[in-house]
């Protein structure tokens, strides 16, 4: 806030919430963290769902190399010695925030190298320990990225649900909303045909908007590029009805 910087603010707090209701809204991801408990304490007050996520983000030593760059995109699981450290951070996590009625999913990390050789190993131990710690057995997953896709992904059927972030028409296919909406589309029904049993969800996805830009062709950055951007999205998940939700 302009008054405590990233310090609490429980007014905020509260007219976030508040804010979040009035647009229809009914839950978050903790991004990418565990958020403070009074943040919690308001959810369970107002009704507000939780995905309560891990301070795990970009476990991935190859994230250029899966992109521009070039280089060799597999070298991430026998690189990082993190696991220790993650389960510890885990059993605080769950520990704290087991008895909050707004958390509903467990989330054990964002946007790792879920596509290499070696995730499976890794995130399957860390996964079947957070169902071991929370006697109420809420789902566990991780959140997945778009080099992650139907055909390599690693770790879908470990999962209890499958969270997906995805950018198509703003890190790539930018501008064409038709071939982003068909990229997204074939990227969900390859996910539902490989986990047919398993709900799916948007974790992430939007495009970035300079406030007052208007352009009567919907150029990127405009406020029309992101209405569009959100209503070719839409119309994709109203289409598939084992998509349960989104974030925005």
């Amino acid at each position: 806030s302009p008054v405590h910087g990233r310090g609490f603010d429980m007014a905020y707090n509260v007219k976030d919430i508040g804010l979040l209701k009035w647009i229809g809204g009914n839950s978050f991801r903790t991004s990418h963290y565990p958020y403070c408990e009074e943040m919690l304490q308001l959810c369970d007050r107002e009704g507000i769902l939780v995905i309560d996520g891990a301070p795990a983000v970009g476990l991935n030593a190859g994230f250029t190399a899966t992109g521009l760059l070039g280089g060799n995109p597999n070298g991430t699981w026998k690189l990082f010695k993190t696991a220790e450290h993650h389960r510890q951070v885990l059993r605080d996590m769950v520990q704290r925030d087991k008895n909050h009625s707004c958390v509903i999913i467990w989330s054990v990390a964002n946007e790792p190298a879920s596509q290499e050789d070696g995730a499976k190993e890794y995130f399957e131990p860390l996964l079947n320990l957070v169902r071991e710690l929370d006697e109420q057995k809420r789902p566990a997953t991780l959140v997945t990225y778009e080099g992650s896709n139907p055909v390599c992904c690693k770790v879908a059927e470990i999962c209890d649900l499958l969270i997906i972030n995805r950018y198509r028409g703003w890190y790539d296919t930018e501008g064409n909303l038709r071939g982003a909406a068909a990229l997204l589309k074939g990227e969900l029904e390859g996910f539902h045909k490989r986990c047919p049993d398993k709900p799916i969800m948007l974790g992430e996805y939007g495009a970035d908007t300079i406030a007052g830009f208007h352009d009567i062709n919907a150029r990127i950055f405009s406020e029309e590029y992101q209405v569009d951007f959100l209503r070719a999205y839409g119309e994709v998940f109203d289409s598939l009805p084992y998509i349960t939700g989104e974030h925005v």
